[in-house]
């Protein structure tokens, strides 16, 4: 944006707000500040859903921020029917499959097939951000296919939403992951 209040397709800040983030929502446009989105819970540093932020229906895009080691959630898991694509704005992300293990580095991209198996993790000695697309956001549904460490079994994950512990934000939630096979608790991350 230019210091006329507007932007450099010439657009003006037509309310006279300074700002032209909420100019044109009658007519669906949508603008947001990535940083003026909540955090979402979740193991990275930080998960904002821009979809939800903007009102998109029809495919999901998630922000990460990922510390090295911080895996994407959900851990090795697959989405039946949705695509996704991963576009890592630096940093250095790691997306192993069946058969083979993808670095993927700045300014790079990687395809995930509906239905194929795959789990990500920052790498790398810096932190990672990248942004996570996947369509149709209607059939998003993640199956989890990991070994539960109580029982053995290769089993799915159910998760509750639950308040974080004592003297935490009253408002804060955490997501608890349990096995499908044995109901134990297999993994608990809060934004």
């Amino acid at each position: 944006m230019s210091g006329d209040g507007s932007d450099a397709g010439g657009a003006a800040d037509e309310d006279g707000d300074g700002d032209d983030r909420d100019d044109g929502a009658d007519r669906g446009y949508r603008h947001v500040a990535v940083d003026d989105v909540a955090n979402t819970p979740n193991p990275t540093r930080a998960k904002r859903e821009l979809d939800e932020a903007v009102g998109a229906s029809l495919f999901g895009c998630n922000y990460y921020e990922a510390d090295p080691g911080e895996r994407v959630p959900w851990g090795f898991h697959r989405h039946p029917d949705h695509e996704e694509l991963f576009y890592v704005i630096d940093g250095e992300l790691a997306v192993e499959t069946p058969g083979r293990t993808y670095r993927v580095g700045a300014d790079e991209a990687f395809f995930v097939p509906a239905g194929a198996p795959n789990r990500a993790v920052a790498a790398g000695d810096e932190p990672c951000r990248f942004l996570a697309v996947g369509a149709p956001k209607d059939a998003d549904g993640a199956v989890i296919s990991e070994e539960c460490p109580a029982c053995g079994a290769e089993a799915d994950r159910e998760y509750d939403v639950e308040p974080r512990g004592e003297g935490a934000d009253p408002d804060a939630e955490e997501y608890v992951l349990r096995c499908a096979a044995c109901g134990a608790e297999t993994d608990r991350f809060s934004g």
